[in-house]
Protein backbone atom coordinates (compact mmCIF):
# COMPACT_ATOMS: atom_id res chain seq x y z
CA UNK A 1 0.00 0.00 0.00
CA UNK A 2 2.90 2.51 0.64
CA UNK A 3 4.20 1.71 -2.83
CA UNK A 4 1.00 2.70 -4.01
CA UNK A 5 0.90 6.21 -2.43
CA UNK A 6 4.29 6.64 -3.57
CA UNK A 7 2.89 5.99 -7.12
CA UNK A 8 0.18 8.04 -6.79
CA UNK A 9 2.21 11.34 -4.92
CA UNK A 10 4.45 10.93 -7.41
CA UNK A 11 1.79 11.08 -10.22
CA UNK A 12 0.28 14.25 -8.60
CA UNK A 13 3.24 16.13 -7.90
CA UNK A 14 4.61 15.68 -11.58
CA UNK A 15 1.55 16.59 -13.08
CA UNK A 16 1.42 20.21 -11.15
CA UNK A 17 5.16 21.00 -10.88
CA UNK A 18 5.88 19.55 -14.52
CA UNK A 19 2.74 19.15 -16.26
CA UNK A 20 4.39 18.84 -19.67
CA UNK A 21 6.02 15.91 -18.62
CA UNK A 22 3.35 13.84 -17.83
CA UNK A 23 0.07 14.93 -19.29
CA UNK A 24 -2.54 12.12 -17.90
CA UNK A 25 -0.82 12.22 -14.00
CA UNK A 26 -3.95 13.79 -12.53
CA UNK A 27 -4.84 9.92 -12.19
CA UNK A 28 -2.81 9.72 -9.21
CA UNK A 29 -5.75 10.77 -7.32
CA UNK A 30 -7.94 8.33 -8.71
CA UNK A 31 -4.90 5.75 -7.39
CA UNK A 32 -5.76 7.50 -3.78
CA UNK A 33 -9.09 6.74 -4.18
CA UNK A 34 -8.72 3.06 -5.20
CA UNK A 35 -6.22 2.38 -2.34
CA UNK A 36 -8.88 4.67 0.10
CA UNK A 37 -11.19 2.07 -0.62
CA UNK A 38 -9.48 -1.09 -0.06
CA UNK A 39 -7.91 0.15 3.35
CA UNK A 40 -11.22 1.33 4.69
CA UNK A 41 -13.42 -1.63 3.93
CA UNK A 42 -11.12 -3.75 5.04
CA UNK A 43 -10.62 -1.63 8.45
CA UNK A 44 -14.59 -1.51 8.38
CA UNK A 45 -15.18 -5.55 7.66
CA UNK A 46 -12.59 -6.73 10.39
CA UNK A 47 -14.38 -4.72 13.03
CA UNK A 48 -17.83 -5.81 11.97
CA UNK A 49 -16.90 -9.68 11.86
CA UNK A 50 -15.43 -9.62 14.58
CA UNK A 51 -18.38 -7.75 16.38
CA UNK A 52 -16.44 -5.09 17.63
CA UNK A 53 -16.61 -2.42 15.39
CA UNK A 54 -17.93 1.58 16.79
CA UNK A 55 -18.95 3.84 14.26
CA UNK A 56 -17.65 6.68 16.81
CA UNK A 57 -14.17 5.11 17.58
CA UNK A 58 -13.88 4.63 13.99
CA UNK A 59 -14.31 8.16 12.82
CA UNK A 60 -12.51 9.44 15.98
CA UNK A 61 -9.24 7.09 14.31
CA UNK A 62 -9.89 9.04 11.09
CA UNK A 63 -10.27 12.55 12.37
CA UNK A 64 -6.77 11.96 14.66
CA UNK A 65 -4.74 10.96 11.23
CA UNK A 66 -6.12 13.42 9.26
CA UNK A 67 -7.08 16.31 11.05
CA UNK A 68 -3.91 17.55 12.60
CA UNK A 69 -1.70 18.18 9.26
CA UNK A 70 -4.60 19.32 7.43
CA UNK A 71 -5.04 21.65 10.27
CA UNK A 72 -1.52 23.20 10.16
CA UNK A 73 -1.35 23.39 6.24
CA UNK A 74 -4.60 25.37 6.32
CA UNK A 75 -3.55 27.74 9.29
CA UNK A 76 -0.68 28.23 7.30
CA UNK A 77 -2.01 29.04 3.79
CA UNK A 78 -4.33 31.56 5.58
CA UNK A 79 -1.03 33.05 6.62
CA UNK A 80 1.11 33.24 4.24
CA UNK A 81 -2.58 34.38 1.56
CA UNK A 82 -2.90 37.10 4.52
CA UNK A 83 0.08 38.78 3.11
CA UNK A 84 0.70 37.42 -0.12
CA UNK A 85 -2.60 38.00 -1.38
CA UNK A 86 -5.63 40.70 -2.46
CA UNK A 87 -8.32 41.06 -0.21
CA UNK A 88 -10.90 39.22 -2.63
CA UNK A 89 -8.72 36.18 -3.09
CA UNK A 90 -7.87 35.92 0.30
CA UNK A 91 -11.82 36.15 1.29
CA UNK A 92 -12.09 33.12 -1.33
CA UNK A 93 -8.92 31.13 0.42
CA UNK A 94 -10.63 31.93 3.92
CA UNK A 95 -14.00 29.90 2.20
CA UNK A 96 -12.01 27.07 1.13
CA UNK A 97 -9.97 26.91 3.96
CA UNK A 98 -13.91 26.43 6.15
CA UNK A 99 -14.53 24.49 3.24
CA UNK A 100 -11.32 21.98 3.99
CA UNK A 101 -11.54 21.96 7.31
CA UNK A 102 -15.41 20.69 7.16
CA UNK A 103 -14.53 18.25 4.48
CA UNK A 104 -16.60 19.59 1.35
CA UNK A 105 -14.36 21.34 -0.43
CA UNK A 106 -15.24 19.63 -3.52
CA UNK A 107 -19.04 20.50 -3.51
CA UNK A 108 -17.76 24.27 -2.94
CA UNK A 109 -15.72 23.80 -5.83
CA UNK A 110 -18.70 22.71 -7.92
CA UNK A 111 -20.15 26.30 -8.08
CA UNK A 112 -16.63 27.56 -8.91
CA UNK A 113 -14.20 27.73 -11.83
CA UNK A 114 -13.29 23.70 -12.93
CA UNK A 115 -10.25 21.90 -11.67
CA UNK A 116 -8.38 22.12 -15.36
CA UNK A 117 -9.15 25.72 -15.70
CA UNK A 118 -6.54 28.82 -15.43
CA UNK A 119 -7.89 30.18 -12.62
CA UNK A 120 -7.15 26.56 -10.55
CA UNK A 121 -3.79 27.94 -10.12
CA UNK A 122 -4.89 30.95 -7.96
CA UNK A 123 -6.74 28.65 -5.55
CA UNK A 124 -3.71 27.24 -2.67
CA UNK A 125 -6.32 24.73 -1.49
CA UNK A 126 -7.61 23.38 -4.58
CA UNK A 127 -6.29 20.13 -4.20
CA UNK A 128 -8.17 19.34 -1.14
CA UNK A 129 -11.41 18.44 -3.39
CA UNK A 130 -10.09 14.77 -3.30
CA UNK A 131 -9.83 14.69 0.62
CA UNK A 132 -13.52 16.05 0.70
CA UNK A 133 -14.65 13.31 -1.68
CA UNK A 134 -12.76 10.45 0.58
CA UNK A 135 -13.96 11.88 3.83
CA UNK A 136 -17.85 11.51 2.64
CA UNK A 137 -17.10 8.07 1.45
CA UNK A 138 -15.96 7.63 5.18
CA UNK A 139 -19.21 9.14 6.28
CA UNK A 140 -21.63 6.66 4.14
CA UNK A 141 -19.65 3.79 3.31
CA UNK A 142 -19.53 2.25 6.64
CA UNK A 143 -22.61 2.68 7.44
CA UNK A 144 -24.05 1.00 4.03
CA UNK A 145 -21.17 -2.03 5.17
CA UNK A 146 -23.13 -2.31 8.37
CA UNK A 147 -26.72 -1.88 6.87
CA UNK A 148 -25.76 -4.98 4.67
CA UNK A 149 -23.84 -6.42 7.08
CA UNK A 150 -27.94 -7.38 8.27
CA UNK A 151 -29.00 -9.06 4.99
CA UNK A 152 -25.71 -11.35 4.55
CA UNK A 153 -27.02 -12.73 1.02
CA UNK A 154 -27.15 -9.48 -0.34
CA UNK A 155 -24.29 -7.86 0.98
CA UNK A 156 -21.95 -7.97 -2.21
CA UNK A 157 -24.59 -7.76 -4.33
CA UNK A 158 -25.73 -4.20 -2.79
CA UNK A 159 -21.77 -3.24 -2.90
CA UNK A 160 -21.65 -4.22 -6.57
CA UNK A 161 -25.19 -2.55 -7.46
CA UNK A 162 -23.68 0.70 -5.50
CA UNK A 163 -20.77 0.54 -7.78
CA UNK A 164 -22.71 0.35 -11.03
CA UNK A 165 -25.19 3.04 -10.32
CA UNK A 166 -21.77 5.38 -9.97
CA UNK A 167 -20.25 4.46 -12.66
CA UNK A 168 -22.93 4.96 -14.56
CA UNK A 169 -23.58 8.07 -12.94
CA UNK A 170 -19.87 8.91 -13.35
CA UNK A 171 -20.32 8.27 -17.70
CA UNK A 172 -23.69 10.76 -17.99
CA UNK A 173 -22.32 13.33 -16.08
CA UNK A 174 -19.06 13.20 -17.42
CA UNK A 175 -20.84 13.81 -20.85
CA UNK A 176 -23.33 16.14 -19.75
CA UNK A 177 -22.27 18.13 -16.48
CA UNK A 178 -18.06 17.57 -16.31
CA UNK A 179 -17.60 19.67 -12.84
CA UNK A 180 -20.03 17.65 -11.12
CA UNK A 181 -18.63 14.51 -12.56
CA UNK A 182 -15.37 15.39 -11.39
CA UNK A 183 -16.16 16.82 -7.93
CA UNK A 184 -19.30 14.67 -7.13
CA UNK A 185 -18.61 12.39 -4.13
CA UNK A 186 -21.18 9.99 -5.99
CA UNK A 187 -19.56 9.85 -9.44
CA UNK A 188 -16.21 8.91 -7.54
CA UNK A 189 -17.93 6.36 -5.07
CA UNK A 190 -17.50 3.59 -7.89
CA UNK A 191 -13.69 3.98 -7.87
CA UNK A 192 -13.37 4.07 -3.88
CA UNK A 193 -15.88 0.81 -4.12
CA UNK A 194 -13.39 -1.03 -6.49
CA UNK A 195 -10.97 -1.08 -3.98
CA UNK A 196 -13.11 -2.26 -1.35
CA UNK A 197 -14.22 -5.68 -3.59
CA UNK A 198 -10.03 -7.22 -4.02
CA UNK A 199 -8.62 -8.03 -0.68
CA UNK A 200 -4.72 -9.08 -1.21
CA UNK A 201 -4.97 -12.58 -1.13
CA UNK A 202 -2.10 -14.08 -3.51
CA UNK A 203 0.76 -12.86 -5.62
CA UNK A 204 1.20 -12.70 -9.66
CA UNK A 205 4.32 -10.74 -10.64
CA UNK A 206 2.37 -10.56 -14.42
CA UNK A 207 -0.63 -9.22 -13.26
CA UNK A 208 0.71 -6.58 -10.63
CA UNK A 209 3.76 -5.61 -13.50
CA UNK A 210 0.40 -5.52 -15.72
CA UNK A 211 -1.31 -3.30 -13.30
CA UNK A 212 1.66 -0.76 -12.83
CA UNK A 213 1.99 -0.25 -16.60
CA UNK A 214 -2.10 0.47 -17.04
CA UNK A 215 -1.01 3.21 -14.26
CA UNK A 216 1.89 4.53 -16.34
CA UNK A 217 0.02 4.59 -19.54
CA UNK A 218 -2.45 6.45 -18.62
CA UNK A 219 -0.25 8.96 -16.99
CA UNK A 220 1.65 9.60 -20.11
CA UNK A 221 -1.35 9.12 -22.76
CA UNK A 222 -4.43 10.43 -20.98
CA UNK A 223 -4.68 14.11 -21.26
CA UNK A 224 -6.60 17.06 -20.07
CA UNK A 225 -8.56 17.24 -23.41
CA UNK A 226 -10.13 13.37 -22.67
CA UNK A 227 -13.17 13.96 -20.40
CA UNK A 228 -12.90 12.62 -17.27
CA UNK A 229 -13.40 10.78 -15.30
CA UNK A 230 -16.11 8.79 -17.68
CA UNK A 231 -14.57 5.44 -18.58
CA UNK A 232 -11.10 7.06 -19.07
CA UNK A 233 -10.92 6.73 -15.29
CA UNK A 234 -11.49 2.74 -15.77
CA UNK A 235 -7.49 2.80 -16.49
CA UNK A 236 -5.83 3.84 -13.67
CA UNK A 237 -8.59 2.11 -11.25
CA UNK A 238 -7.74 -0.92 -12.92
CA UNK A 239 -4.60 -0.85 -12.40
CA UNK A 240 -4.77 -0.04 -9.11
CA UNK A 241 -6.70 -2.81 -8.26
CA UNK A 242 -4.76 -5.63 -9.91
CA UNK A 243 -1.55 -4.44 -7.51
CA UNK A 244 -3.64 -4.60 -4.79
CA UNK A 245 -4.66 -7.66 -5.80
CA UNK A 246 -1.48 -9.55 -6.74
CA UNK A 247 0.86 -7.80 -5.02
CA UNK A 248 4.22 -5.97 -6.69
CA UNK A 249 8.33 -6.73 -5.60
CA UNK A 250 8.76 -3.37 -7.36
CA UNK A 251 6.62 -1.34 -4.80
CA UNK A 252 7.90 -2.82 -2.01
CA UNK A 253 11.71 -1.22 -2.49
CA UNK A 254 12.29 0.41 0.38
CA UNK A 255 13.08 4.59 -1.69
CA UNK A 256 9.51 4.18 -2.73
CA UNK A 257 7.82 3.18 0.39
CA UNK A 258 10.07 6.04 2.41
CA UNK A 259 8.15 8.10 -0.12
CA UNK A 260 4.65 6.26 0.19
CA UNK A 261 4.85 6.74 4.01
CA UNK A 262 4.78 10.53 4.01
CA UNK A 263 2.67 10.74 0.69
CA UNK A 264 -0.44 12.38 2.93
CA UNK A 265 1.50 15.79 4.25
CA UNK A 266 3.60 15.66 1.13
CA UNK A 267 -0.04 15.73 -0.70
CA UNK A 268 -1.46 18.45 1.83
CA UNK A 269 1.86 21.06 0.91
CA UNK A 270 2.90 20.87 -2.36
CA UNK A 271 -0.22 22.57 -4.07
CA UNK A 272 0.07 25.60 -1.91
CA UNK A 273 3.83 26.09 -1.95
CA UNK A 274 3.90 25.72 -5.37
CA UNK A 275 0.53 28.16 -6.29
CA UNK A 276 2.05 30.47 -3.74
CA UNK A 277 5.42 30.71 -5.40
CA UNK A 278 3.52 31.02 -8.58
CA UNK A 279 1.13 33.90 -7.25
CA UNK A 280 4.70 35.54 -5.98
CA UNK A 281 6.33 35.03 -9.48
CA UNK A 282 8.95 32.13 -8.44
CA UNK A 283 7.76 29.59 -10.63
CA UNK A 284 4.61 28.91 -13.39
CA UNK A 285 2.19 26.17 -12.76
CA UNK A 286 -0.03 26.64 -15.51
CA UNK A 287 -1.32 23.24 -16.64
CA UNK A 288 -1.41 24.62 -20.45
CA UNK A 289 -1.55 22.35 -23.23
CA UNK A 290 1.52 21.43 -25.24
Amino acid sequence: MDGLRAVAVILVVIYHAFPRAMSGAFIGVDVFFVISGYLITGIVLSGINSSSFSIREFYARRARRILPALATVLLAALAIGWVAMLPLPFHNLGLHAIAGALFFPNLLLLNEVGYFDAAAETKPLLHLWSLGVEEQFYLLWPLLLLGLKKIPKWSTVGLIFVAIVSFLYCCYATRYHPATAFYSPISRQWELAIGGFFPATKRSDFMSLAGIVLIVAGGLFLKRSNVFPGPAALIPVTGTALVIIFGSRILRQKWIVSIGLISYPLYLWHWPLLTFAALAGFVSVRRSSP
